[in-house]
């Protein structure tokens, strides 16, 4: 019996899709420079009994299997290889329970962000993690990749609010991990090794998520100033002082322009990086005026803090258009995720900025800057083979700088295919081989996501 008349024996014949032309869609990411293959088959189940039946399967006819979320990930991790095949769970996207008490909600792995977000403000709580897709990506996804946002300075990543999974494993066997509880150190700690694996270890069919109260709506200021450097000591300087702000962004200066360039938003042309901070505190407005002294000591040119709701939308809109600004600028981008230490934030700035220019290309910089985390994205023509080569060397060159200052080649996009070569030299031969040792333990048969991370 071949592949897909064993799939149909457990599944319905919707969940099947075999056309090439609808398969072919589900080959890549949002990544560029990823190879990716055709996929023989396009599963999408809705119970967990049928992801095991997926999963015995592929492990009897030993065929590769990709597990997708919303493919809105940036470094291959959801690429198709060739024969594969496609495991999509957006159609598992039930929230099963929301639990004000036990503070938790239990999900299915389709569930959008910003949909899980808005049910559980109804609630009166909160899920902090905010990648910037969270209007299109999936919890799942979230999970595979250990996703952050804008938030992470204060309420941290996603990993620090996965307390349990069910996950379907390489042989079709369900496997619980974790807890429900708000404590728990019961044996080695699986529920966190399954955060950031990328689907090479099992596949997520079900979360515990927590949660925490609604804060206060949150007010912001922008301070403007005339160098990176000023920007990243007044970075040091706020979180040196302790303050918690809910948000702490950088723009640089080929950030602003492309925004100012696209959205006319009427930024000086003298302004070198914009800082943005924000505080959901119950006490704001105090807390923006001590970061805002903070920051004219450090040098800022001007200050502008927002009174209300609505002006701190308008003040954070530059940061949130800046991707969408960027990619007007050539064809294609790529974004790189490098974390360095707080400390060597205005260091990673002024490198990329003289790798930009060694290349001869435009590479803008948005940064969480109170976590460190850089997102340095490379215009380039996609058509053109030599600024092509060049964007892929100098995309290169910023993971190198990040790791020579003591970084991580990801904060928050995972490896995927794009880093692996990366991660190999983050982690040294060591490290690779107890990596690999445990993939081995949880997939033997090397079926599951293979060709990525390692």
């Amino acid at each position: 019996m071949d592949l897909i008349a064993r799939l149909r024996a457990g599944l319905p014949g919707e969940a099947i899709l075999t056309d090439p032309d609808i398969t072919g869609s589900y080959a890549n990411d949002m990544a560029s420079f990823c190879e990716a293959g055709t996929p023989a088959v396009v599963v999408l189940p809705r119970t967990v009994e049928q992801v095991q039946h997926i999963m015995r399967t592929a492990t009897e006819l030993r065929v590769p299997v990709v597990p997708q979320g919303a493919r809105t990930g940036l470094s291959g991790a959801a690429n198709a290889s060739d024969g594969c095949l496609v495991l999509s769970l957006v159609k598992m996207d039930r929230i099963i329970e929301i639990n004000p008490v036990d503070r938790i909600a239990v999900v299915e792995p389709g569930v959008i962000n910003a949909v899980l977000s808005r049910a559980v403000n109804e609630h009166g709580l909160y899920y902090p993690p905010d990648p910037s897709s969270w209007e299109q990506c999936s919890i799942g996804g979230n999970i595979g990749t250990a996703s952050g946002g804008l938030c992470c300075v204060k309420y941290g990543v996603t990993a620090e609010y996965v307390l349990g999974l069910d996950i379907v494993l390489a042989d079709g066997r369900l496997l619980t991990t974790g807890r429900r509880t708000a404590k728990g150190v019961a044996g080695y700690d699986l529920t966190r090794l399954f955060v950031g694996s990328e689907g090479s270890l099992g596949i997520v069919v079900r979360a515990v998520l927590a949660l925490k109260p609604e804060p206060p709506q949150q007010l912001a200021l922008a301070a403007e100033f005339p160098s990176t450097a000023a920007a990243c000591a007044a970075v040091c300087e706020i979180m040196a002082r302790g303050h918690a702000p809910s948000l702490l962004e950088l723009m640089d200066r080929t950030s602003i322009r492309a925004v100012n360039d696209m959205a006319q938003m009427g930024l000086p042309d003298s302004t070198e990086a914009l800082l943005l901070a924000a505080f959901d505190t119950p006490e704001p407005a105090a807390d923006l005026a001590a970061v805002g002294a903070l920051c004219t000591a450090a040098g800022a040119t001007e200050v502008v803090p927002a009174e209300t709701a609505a002006e701190s939308d308008l003040l954070l809109q530059a940061r949130r258009l800046t991707l969408t600004a960027l990619e007007q600028v050539k064809s294609a981008t790529m974004i790189d995720d490098v974390c360095v230490p707080r400390s060597r934030l205005a260091e990673m700035l002024d490198g990329t900025a003289a790798i930009a220019e060694k290349y001869g290309l435009t590479i803008g910089v948005c940064a969480h800057a109170g976590d460190g985390n850089t997102h340095p994205t490379v215009c380039f023509d996609a058509a053109d083979p030599d600024e092509s080569r060049r964007a892929r060397e100098s995309f290169d060159d910023i993971m190198a700088l990040g790791l020579q200052l003591g970084g991580t080649i990801t904060g928050e996009h995972g490896v995927g295919v794009l880093k692996k070569e990366w991660l190999a030299r983050e982690l040294g031969p060591v490290g690779v081989e107890l990596q690999r040792g445990i993939k081995d333990v949880f997939d033997p048969l090397g079926i599951l996501n293979p060709g990525k991370l390692f």
